[in-house]
């Protein structure tokens, strides 16, 4: 959306972050106080239309963009199937389903910010508690016997929603106009114009940035143990023991590399390798920045994977660029290659909402970009990496979901379906009647 334009408009996000807290309070009373006052089977047929629509609207999408719409349509409809059908076991499922999330989110915070040890990880810590308490109160009956459980999880997500509108409303007001926010929740101040944007949607990949990735399996030098998981987002680990953690650089048209390296080779080594892991100041070395994309693959390989993104402000990504190079500290997990390419990535996307659906002020596209199934992938990528680390593995989905949301407008609102289905038929009707001869 770009600073400037959530600026202007802090004091209707506050109001909205309120408006959130308010009503998921007073629905998260109502699930608990054993006397449901919640319309759940109409909650549950918006949830089946939604996502009914959201199925057939990914019959016209393609590639990323279909599998994210087939994802959303069928969890919604999963979940008013099992709402509409009425019986208590449908709601036990829920509440477990509802619960392990929670869990294991809550444990995934703690176990990090412990390790990591980056900026506020004792918040995230208390943050991870608070997640763990939801998780126990989805699990145990008391006090509705799991008939709650859908209008009380409503709640729970409408206070977190409206909690994060309020403080983003806080944060967006206190800034200044040529301000971008870096994934680690610092701020770089951009000095002179940003106007000056490239919108070129409709070039080729000529005119895009490109991300590299190494991944961490592709540059291994040996063959690894087999870890899907740990060796797509973290490391690889060869037959030899060798940690392998990829990487990850940017690279634009206009001549602009960002690529973040440690100036000397740090020891990978199993026994160093969770020490290294604390985002502490012991733990900073010098860093270099590599010229070019040929010098670099030169000097090691070439990227395992590229993501094109055309939408793009070149202006707000050299201003960036110009800043952030004047500091070459290197740390593995707070300031490391892939955290650098997710600052540079986000400064130059700012303002691409406007540029993707022609509009330069009013609501109507910070809610098309609402319920945009991307933005709340986008976002969950992003909060992990910020209570973990950036790591290519995160950066290559965040880089691959955020190409789809800029450079791609869905095919359509499930209405605009709705008309262009009814104007099939009728057309369809009438070529019918035109083709058949009248009987007499």
């Amino acid at each position: 959306m770009g600073i400037n334009y959530l600026r202007a408009r802090w004091f209707g996000l506050m109001f909205i972050g309120l408006l959130s807290v308010l009503c998921g309070a007073i629905v998260s009373i109502d699930a608990l106080d054993n006397s449901l006052y919640f319309p759940l089977s109409f909650f549950a047929a918006i949830l089946l239309i939604e996502g009914i629509a959201t199925v057939l609207l990914a019959l016209n999408d393609a590639g990323g963009q279909k599998t994210l719409r087939y994802i959303k349509g069928s969890s919604f409809i999963i979940a008013a199937l099992l709402i509409l059908a009425g019986h208590h076991e449908g709601n036990i499922v829920l509440s477990l389903v509802f619960g392990t999330l929670f869990l294991v989110d809550g444990l995934l915070q703690i176990i990090s910010a412990h390790l990591v040890r980056y900026p506020a990880w004792r918040y995230v810590m208390f943050g991870g508690l608070v997640e763990i308490a939801v998780a126990i109160s989805f699990y145990q009956p008391y006090p509705s016997n799991y008939e709650g459980t859908v209008p009380y999880f409503l709640g729970i997500a409408l206070l977190f929603a409206g909690w994060n509108m309020i403080m983003l409303a806080y944060k967006v007001c206190r800034m200044s106009e040529q301000t971008t926010t870096a994934p680690s929740g610092t701020a770089c101040s951009l000095q002179g114009p940003v106007d000056g944007a490239n919108s070129g949607l409709g070039s080729d990949e000529a005119r895009a940035l490109v991300i590299h990735i190494w991944t961490p399996v592709g540059t291994s030098a040996s063959a690894v143990v087999r870890q899907p998981i740990t060796s797509r987002y973290i490391a690889a680990v060869d037959n030899n023991g060798v940690i392998s953690t990829g990487h990850a650089a940017l690279e634009s048209p206009e001549g602009i590399y960002i690529s973040l390296y440690p100036k000397d080779e740090i020891e990978h080594s199993p026994e160093a390798f969770i020490q290294l892991l604390r985002a502490t100041c012991e733990n900073n070395v010098p860093g270099r920045f590599l010229p070019d994309y040929h010098t670099e693959s030169e000097e090691w390989c070439h990227s395992t994977v590229k993501v094109h993104i055309r939408n793009y402000d070149e202006q707000r990504l050299k201003l960036f660029w110009q800043q952030y190079q004047k500091d070459n500290t290197y740390n593995l997990t707070h300031r490391n290659c892939s955290s650098t390419v997710a600052r540079a990535l986000e400064a130059a996307l700012a303002g691409a909402s406007q540029r993707l659906y022609g509009h330069h002020g009013g609501w109507e596209t910070f809610f098309k970009f609402l319920v945009r199934p991307e933005l709340w992938i986008a976002v969950q990528i992003r909060r992990r990496a910020e209570t973990m680390a950036w790591t290519p593995g995160l950066i290559l989905d965040y880089a691959r979901v955020l190409s789809i949301l800029v450079d791609k407008q869905p095919s359509g609102s499930w209405l605009d379906t709705f008309r262009w289905s009814v104007r099939r038929m009728i057309e369809l009707r009438q070529q019918w009647r035109r083709e058949t001869p009248i009987q007499r």
